[in-house]
């Protein structure tokens, strides 16, 4: 092995004092004592580090070699080094801090409140250097100033205006030096040469006029209104006409946007061409759509076409709650599906993200980490996002940066994914734009995430109700005094030619115009037109996704058979050879196999397929092994992709260790109308609950909120096995709290082909809400949850299952309902006891409940005397109270004088007991109870 030189490694720093100066002893007596690996530089080099104040400070030898005699002799040999040649590299080490550090002094606050943070490295004293040292005249050419004739001040004042005026750059804490060369180049090539031409200044005077009259406007007709206005941030609206018009020059097809709702009322109309007359309907409290119960109005999204002479892009503003930054990863979530979707045409990098983001909410909420830790991880990457933070400098009612961050900026979090950030004053129009210009290009160029700090203020409260002089007094007496962004662009163009000032009159009458006529349409009480639904799918002929049984085995063949090179983990082979055995129906088929052969069949029938989770292809209990793992070269395997067609993908991927914003990233990757099935499986369903937001906000209410159609599915395992609190339910009574208007479907398969046929049935299905299923754990493996090849090829999807008994000479006195696991064990009990009287049913589909199903059983049992709802979570939790709530509305005609009795555990605080033995004992009882001959 070769080993690394000590020469070689970076070894000049002042822990090193005693070899260094031992080192500089042999150098002195004979430089040829030194090792050839040192630099020429390096007596320059050890002198300034023994002359260093760090370095003499820290040790008592060093003070006695500086003042010795052989140090004396040294210094005078290194007089000789050329004065000039050392002024002249601590410049550049001078002027390469400015653009590291520059930031710090920027002028980037409109409020003028300094936060300038004292940095050495950019004083000239720090350098050993003085002001007469800046008129040197440099003696080699630098950039494009010339040898002998531009000065070292030349060269500070250039840098200066490039990285200390209104526009902060970090981007040297990059680690890639390319990015770093071309940031550089562009910034200090581009910036001072950027201007803009009269037609561009006349729009920017004319979006800025829009973007504040149609604040005002609403402000004075409907006082007290909440729209959370842009006032103090206009500056974002020439800011996307931007990115949106020079998105036409790379080829973008879609661009995605996800904002909170400071400002989209705004967006709505001036970029998205809400029209103004619906607008104000809202504020009028106009009936709409009666049919969804909707969301306030500037939770809304909206969607449109945007053309040039040779294209279109598409934009979305996707609909969003007030939980901040959670649309983030929904964003990301919407682009992947389109990108995947375009992949197929050969269309790449034509989906463009841009997230728009709230200071406090962007350092505050921790969905934007998790978000940004999944930004460049294969299974989630969208080639980078332009991300705006909308900096107004306080939180809802808190402006005192040490109350809100821990950070000097708020977006220091940025740099976890080696991103560059870019600050700019938002008063500054034409450092704005030259922002944005170079952001999307970066983004185009290296695809990665690029973030502005648009740092301005709020002029008004939180919401236009309030007053923010309660809690920001000061804050709020400098902004009473400053003028808009509006009005210092006028005066500017109106200084450069008078008649920039007819054209503002003109602008500014038509808007105004405007704005009156849809205001009095608005007050007219026709209804406005129904909602549209966001992204309808569009509605085709249902499939069929029965086979023959030949086509059925060639299919289990094709995904179950592994080339013989591929050498298989002794465990993993012996799970392909038994589902090898399964095809040939010499065993029954496992849960594994069922559900590789329900992707396997959606694929067939031209349906892409995306499943994520956590440790999701191998499976949380090893049963599904989608992607499997060479034991001699550690290559990797995927079934499913096994001869696929062309217009069809597989992808299934191990996800980041996050709840909350994975599952986003589905939900918007749902919520796209392309035909996918879309999975996300939690590790255990227990952890579904860290992305509790998602499930309530989006999952549940999407569609009456906005329209959304969503395709998702949930594989939740839940089951009591023992295993604690927190390895036992998946919350059943929480997704059915949420269930209502046919919001989503919830299920609890308990047989192998019920999976099969669950997952294939939704796959082909015209009608997209979110599906459920609580999947299980220990009945993987459960050899009576299996199912034969009949059971695949002849059976369907039963919202209820339970053992044929009606011959004329049994009756049936007693009904034992249940869901998932606990059916096994019951049965157990059932056959042992011998009770012909007793019917066990289980509900398979739990929303919608399956009504029809159970009356037509019960219409047969006419000795019914006791019904059981036998469950193993708490009475608190699970099933129970749905069920009696479904018992009574729905069945109770025909059970008028039937009782309804609970079996299962007592009310918990938690889900379970942390003891497996007293588990045992909990469930033994629950059994031996719903058998007892008198209930109670």
């Amino acid at each position: 092995m070769k080993k690394n030189n000590i020469f070689q490694e970076n070894w000049l720093y002042s822990d090193n004092q005693n070899f260094l100066e031992s080192l500089y002893n042999l150098f002195f007596i004979n430089s040829k004592n030194i090792h050839q690996y040192i630099d020429k530089n390096f007596e320059k080099k050890i002198f300034e580090l023994l002359n260093s104040t760090s370095f003499f400070s820290q040790s008592e030898n060093a003070k006695k070699f500086l003042t010795s005699s052989i140090f004396k002799k040294k210094n005078e040999n290194f007089i000789k080094y050329p004065k000039k040649k050392i002024i002249s590299e601590n410049f550049l080490k001078f002027f390469e801090n400015i653009k590291k550090y520059g930031h710090y002094h920027s002028n980037l606050n409109p409020l003028d409140i300094k936060t300038k943070n004292t940095i050495p490295e950019l004083n000239l004293s720090y350098y050993k250097l003085y002001k007469k040292d800046l008129k040197i005249l440099i003696s080699e050419n630098f950039l494009h100033f010339k040898k002998k004739k531009n000065t070292f001040q030349d060269i500070y004042y250039f840098f200066k205006k490039k990285y200390c005026k209104n526009i902060g750059y970090e981007f040297k804490h990059l680690k890639d030096k390319k990015e770093i060369i071309w940031l550089e180049k562009y910034i200090e090539e581009k910036f001072l040469k950027y201007s803009f031409n009269k037609s561009e200044k006349k729009k920017i005077l004319k979006n800025l006029i829009f973007a504040e009259t149609f604040e005002k406007f609403i402000h004075q007709k409907f006082p007290g209104s909440k729209r959370f206005s842009l006032e103090g941030c206009e500056i974002l609206i020439p800011l996307l006409k931007k990115i949106f018009k020079d998105s036409f020059k790379y080829n973008i097809q879609k661009i995605f946007l996800g904002m909170t709702h400071r400002g989209r009322l705004n967006v709505m109309h001036n970029i998205f061409k809400e029209n103004l007359t619906n607008i104000f309907k809202k504020f009028f409290g106009n009936l709409e759509n009666t049919e969804i119960t909707g969301d306030v109005k500037y939770h809304l999204g909206i969607k449109k076409k945007i053309f040039n002479q040779c294209s279109n892009i598409e934009l979305f503003l996707l609909p969003n709650p007030s939980h901040l930054e959670i649309i983030t990863p929904v964003v990301l979530g919407s682009c992947r599906a389109a990108i995947n979707f375009l992949n197929l045409k050969n269309n790449n990098n034509t989906v463009l993200p841009i997230i728009i983001h709230g200071d406090s909410a962007f350092t505050g909420q921790g969905v934007v980490q998790e978000t940004l830790n999944m930004s460049q991880v294969l299974g989630y990457t969208v080639s980078g996002s332009i991300h705006i933070i909308i900096n107004n400098q306080i939180g809802f009612t808190t402006s005192n940066i040490n109350l809100l961050r821990s950070s000097f900026y708020c977006t220091d979090i940025a740099k976890m994914i080696d991103s560059p950030i870019f600050h700019v004053n938002a008063n500054d129009p034409k450092s704005v734009i030259f922002v944005i210009t170079l952001a999307l290009k970066f983004r185009m160029i290296f695809k990665k995430d690029v973030f502005i700090d648009l740092v301005c203020y709020r002029r008004l409260g939180h919401n236009e109700a309030e007053d923010p002089n309660v809690t920001q007094p000061l804050m709020y007496s400098q902004i009473k005094k400053l003028k808009s962004i509006m009005e210092i662009w006028k005066k500017k163009l109106i200084f450069e030619n008078i008649k920039y000032e007819i054209h503002f009159k003109k602008f500014l009458n038509d808007y105004k115009k405007k704005l009156n006529q849809a205001f009095l349409e608005a007050q007219s009480k026709n209804n406005n037109k129904n909602l549209e639904i966001y992204n309808m799918i569009q509605k085709k002929k249902k499939k069929s996704y029965r086979f023959s049984k030949i086509s059925f085995q060639k299919l289990g063949l094709k995904i179950f058979t592994i080339p013989k090179d591929f050498i298989l983990h002794p465990q993993v082979k012996k799970i392909f050879l038994q589902r090898i055995s399964m095809i040939y129906e010499k065993n029954k088929f496992d849960w594994g196999a069922a559900e590789n052969l329900a992707y396997a069949t959606l694929l067939k029938l031209g349906i892409s397929c995306r499943i994520t989770g956590q440790d999701v292809s191998r499976g949380t209990f090893s049963h599904r092994h989608a992607l499997l793992h060479c034991q001699k070269n550690n290559t990797i395997y995927i079934p499913l992709k096994n001869n696929l067609k062309s217009s069809v993908f597989f992808e299934i991927w191990d996800s980041v260790l996050s709840e909350e914003a994975a599952l986003a990233f589905e939900y918007g990757y749902s919520i796209q109308p392309y035909k996918f099935l879309t999975v996300w499986e939690a590790q255990f369903g227990d952890f579904c609950n860290g992305a509790q937001i998602v499930i309530d906000q989006f999952i549940a209410s999407g569609f009456q909120k906005w329209g959304n159609e969503s395709s998702l599915i949930l594989l939740l395992p839940h089951g009591y096995d023992g295993q604690g609190p927190e390895h036992s339910s998946a919350r059943i009574e929480r997704f059915l709290q949420l269930c209502a208007q046919k919001n989503m479907k919830i299920c609890i398969p308990t047989t192998a082909s019920q999976m099969y046929h669950l997952l294939c049935e939704y796959g082909i299905s015209n009608s997209k809400r979110p599906l459920i299923i609580f999947t299980p754990k220990s009945l993987l493996r459960n050899y009576y949850t299996f199912s034969t090849l009949e059971d695949f090829l002849k059976k369907k999807f039963s919202k209820i299952l339970y053992k044929k008994f009606l011959y004329k000479n049994i009756l049936i006195t007693r009904i034992i309902f249940c869901a998932g696991k606990i059916y096994y064990e019951l049965k157990k009990k059932h056959l042992s006891l011998k009770f012909t009287n007793i019917l066990l049913i289980r509900l398979e589909q739990l929303y919608p409940f399956p009504t029809k199903k159970i009356k037509k059983i019960l219409k047969k049992c006419t000795s019914l005397k006791e019904c059981i709802w036998c469950q193993e979570e708490p009475e608190n939790q699970g099933c129970w109270t749905y069920f009696f709530y479904s018992f009574h509305k729905y069945l109770h005609f025909f059970l008028k004088k039937i009782v309804l009795y609970y079996i299962g555990r007592s009310k918990f605080a938690s889900t379970s007991e942390g003891s497996y033995n007293l588990h045992l004992i909990k469930q033994k009882k629950i059994i031996e109870k719903a058998f007892a001959t008198i209930l109670k």
